[in-house]
C-alpha cells in the first residue's frame, strides 16, 4: 500500500479537523491520479494478457475505497464547519418563547409556554432549531438537497399540472379560427407522513446550563430523520410514507408516457456491455430534454460510482471526476454525480442509476414546525422526547427524470 493511499484511508477513518479540509481535497486529488496510473495498468494488462493481475486490481479497489472515504470526511468536515450555534453562549439573545423552550425541555415548566402548544400536549420546537433541523436534513439526505422544497400547512398537498398545452395552429388573415383542443391538466397528490424520533437524556444532562438544547434535539433527531427520509425519497411506497422515484411505473424510453418514469437499458443484464461502455451513460444523458439536461445530476449509490470511475469516453478520458472543492461534488460526464446509499447496486434488472433535473422532477412536501413531547415517566432515569415532524413527497414531472436499466432490453 502507497503511503498516499494509507493517509487517505487513516483521515477517512478518523475524521479530520475543519482546517485540513485543503490539504485533503489535494491529497484527493492525488490520489485520483494514482487511481488512474494503477487502473491503466490493469486495462493494459487485460489487453495484452485478457485478464488483470491479482495485485494489480486490489490495488485499484483499493484505492477506490479510500476515495470513497475521503470523500466522506470531507463532507462530515463541511457540515461541521457550517453548523451554527443556536442558544450555546447566547444567554443575552432574549428570545422569551426559546427561554421558555429551554425550560421545558430541562425541567418540564409549562407555564410560559402559551403558544405552540398543540393538543396532544407537545410544543413546538423555536424556529430556529426547526430550520436547524431542515438545513441538516438537507446536507445529509441527498435527494431532499437537489430536489424542490414545499412547505404547507395543511396534511396534504395537491397541485394542478399541464400536461398538454391547447392546440395551435397558422392561419392566414382572413381564414376561419377552428375551435382548438383545450389543454389537459393532471392534479397530483402530495400527502404528508408522521416522521418520528425518539431521543433521550438523563435529567443531569438536561440540567446542565451550558446545554444548548436547541442544537442538541437537532442533533440527535436529525441523522434519524434524514436516513428516514432517503430511503423514502427513492424507495417509499407512498404508505404512510412518500413515494419514492423508483417506486413509480417504469418504461422503456420509447414508450414513455405522462404518469411513468422512463429507462435505458444498458443492453446486458446485470452489467455495462462489454465495449464502449460509456455509451449507455451517453444515451441516458440525451434521452433527457435539454431544457431539464442542463441542471441534471446523476444519482446513484457509491458502489455503482466506484464501478463507473474506471470507464472512459471514446477519447480516452476518464469519465469520473472528483469534486474540487470540499463542499463540491464529484461529476460524471460533467453533470454533478449525487450518492445515495438507497439506491440498488448494479444486477439484473436493477434501476441503478437515476439522471435527471430532481430539482423540476420530484418535491418534497414538508409540514411547517417540528413538535416535541416531553416523557419524564416511561424510561426512568431517562427523559424522552417523542419529535416528530411530518414529511411527504413523490414525483411531480415525470419528463424531468430517466433512469438506467441495467437490462437486454
Amino acid at each position: 500500500m502507497t503511503e498516499l493511499t494509507s493517509g487517505l484511508e487513516n483521515k477517512a477513518g478518523t475524521g479530520i479537523a475543519s482546517g485540513d479540509t485543503e490539504a485533503l481535497v489535494a491529497q484527493l486529488m492525488n490520489a485520483f491520479e494514482e487511481f488512474k496510473h494503477s487502473n491503466e495498468q490493469r486495462l493494459a494488462q487485460i489487453e495484452r494478457r485478457g485478464s488483470a493481475d491479482a495485485l494489480t486490481v486490489e490495488k485499484v479497489e483499493r484505492l477506490n475505497a479510500a476515495l470513497d472515504g475521503a470523500k466522506a470526511a470531507l463532507d462530515r468536515a463541511s457540515l461541521e464547519r457550517a453548523r451554527p450555534r443556536l442558544e450555546g453562549g447566547r444567554p443575552d439573545a432574549g428570545d422569551e418563547y426559546k427561554e421558555a423552550f429551554a425550560a421545558y425541555v430541562k425541567r418540564g415548566e409549562e407555564k410560559a409556554l402559551s403558544i405552540g402548544v398543540n393538543a396532544d400536549g407537545g410544543y413546538l420546537v423555536p424556529t430556529e432549531t426547526d430550520t436547524e433541523i431542515t438545513r441538516l436534513m438537507t446536507a445529509l439526505s441527498p435527494i431532499r438537497a437537489i430536489s424542490s422544497v414545499r412547505q404547507v400547512s395543511t396534511a396534504l398537498y395537491r397541485r394542478p399540472v399541464t400536461t398538454a398545452g391547447p392546440a395551435t395552429g397558422w392561419v392566414a388573415e382572413t381564414d376561419a379560427r377552428p375551435q382548438t383542443a383545450s389543454q389537459t391538466i393532471d392534479a397530483l397528490s402530495f400527502p404528508t407522513a408522521e416522521l418520528y424520533a425518539m431521543p433521550a437524556a438523563t435529567s443531569a444532562f438536561l440540567e446542565d446550563a451550558a446545554v444548548d438544547v436547541g442544537q442538541w434535539i437537532a442533533d440527535e433527531v436529525n441523522a434519524a430523520f434524514a436516513q428516514q427520509e432517503g430511503a423514502a425519497f427513492v424507495n417509499g411506497n407512498g404508505v404512510n410514507k412518500p413515494k419514492g422515484f423508483l417506486s413509480e411505473t417504469t418504461v422503456a424510453e420509447a414508450s414513455w408516457s405522462w404518469g411513468k418514469l422512463g429507462y435505458i437499458a444498458t443492453g446486458v443484464s446485470g452489467d455495462f456491455p462489454a465495449s464502449d461502455q460509456s455509451d449507455a451513460l451517453v444515451d441516458l444523458v440525451y434521452a433527457l430534454k435539454a431544457g431539464y439536461r442542463q441542471n441534471a445530476s446523476f444519482v446513484m449509490n457509491r458502489r455503482t460510482q466506484a464501478a463507473i470511475r474506471k470507464l472512459k469516453d471514446d477519447s480516452g478520458n476518464y469519465i469520473w471526476q472528483p469534486a474540487a472543492t470540499a463542499d463540491g461534488r464529484a461529476t460524471l460526464m460533467g453533470f454533478p454525480l449525487v450518492e445515495a446509499e438507497d439506491m440498488p447496486d448494479i444486477g439484473a434488472n436493477a434501476m441503478a442509476i437515476a439522471f435527471g433535473d430532481f430539482r423540476r422532477g420530484y418535491l418534497v412536501v414538508d409540514r411547517r414546525g417540528v413538535n416535541v413531547l416531553r416523557d419524564p415517566y416511561s424510561a426512568k432515569p431517562y427523559v424522552l422526547f417523542y419529535t416528530t415532524k411530518r414529511v411527504g413527497g413523490g414525483v411531480q414531472n415525470y419528463d424531468a427524470i430517466k433512469l438506467m436499466k441495467f437490462a437486454a432490453s
